[in-house]
């Protein structure tokens, strides 16, 4: 299932408006913090999907019940793009556990490029709700890859992917390989170039975000 929280939220419109903006883009400061608060808003969309309990809390004049998470979830980025949208995430979830994993595309001459995995830190996921952001969701081919290692980690009863943008490549190739997999994300666009980079898109969100990468 696709969640796109463009269709009905114009917080989001505005915030992406500024993400996609070359001039704004300077600010790296901004950018962050937008990518931030793009991820605060889709955990809250979020909470509403996930299991909820009603909590008696005493009060200095009785006792109130209020709905609350049944659990926290555990919180799963791709460094270092991922960073900005996961502590979004973290301000609303500030109890959840949290996963991390080193991601990136290895580029070689012929203009192709291949997925390497360097780094995993997880608690086990075994029936734990998973949410797996990434800024970007584009061909999907490292986002596939991050989902098959963190599957290794134990079984999860509900694993959500968050992105800021997705392309529809990217969405298919999740849903081939992980049907179960719920999508969330603030925009769709259509198109890839040549070498993997969203149409219509943002550009490269970790170096718009900490800046330009020496890389073989």
């Amino acid at each position: 299932m696709v969640y796109d929280l463009s269709n009905n939220n114009p917080l989001i419109g505005q915030l992406l408006a500024e993400i996609r903006d070359v001039e704004i883009q300077q600010d790296r400061m901004r950018f962050r913090r937008n990518i931030e608060r793009v991820g605060e808003i889709m955990a809250y969309e979020i909470s509403k999907e996930l299991p909820s309990k009603t909590k008696q809390v005493p009060t200095s004049l009785g006792i109130a019940d209020c709905l609350v998470l049944a659990e926290q979830p555990v919180l799963a980025t791709i460094l270092r793009a991922g960073l900005a949208l996961h502590n979004g995430f973290l301000n609303y979830y500030d109890k959840a556990d949290n996963a991390f994993i080193s991601a990136y595309r290895k580029h070689h001459k012929s203009g192709e490029f291949t997925i390497k995995l360097e780094y995993l830190s997880s608690p086990s996921l075994k029936d734990r709700i998973v949410i797996l952001t990434d800024p970007m969701l584009a061909t999907g081919a490292s986002m596939v890859l991050t989902l098959e290692q963190l599957y290794e980690q134990g079984k999860p009863k509900e694993m959500h992917v968050a992105s800021v943008i997705a392309c529809t490549v990217g969405i298919e190739a999740i849903k081939k390989s992980f049907p179960d997999v719920k999508i969330w994300t603030a925009a769709v666009d259509e198109e890839l170039t040549a070498k993997g980079y969203i149409v219509p898109g943002l550009g490269d969100a970790g170096d718009l975000a900490y800046g330009s990468k020496m890389q073989d």
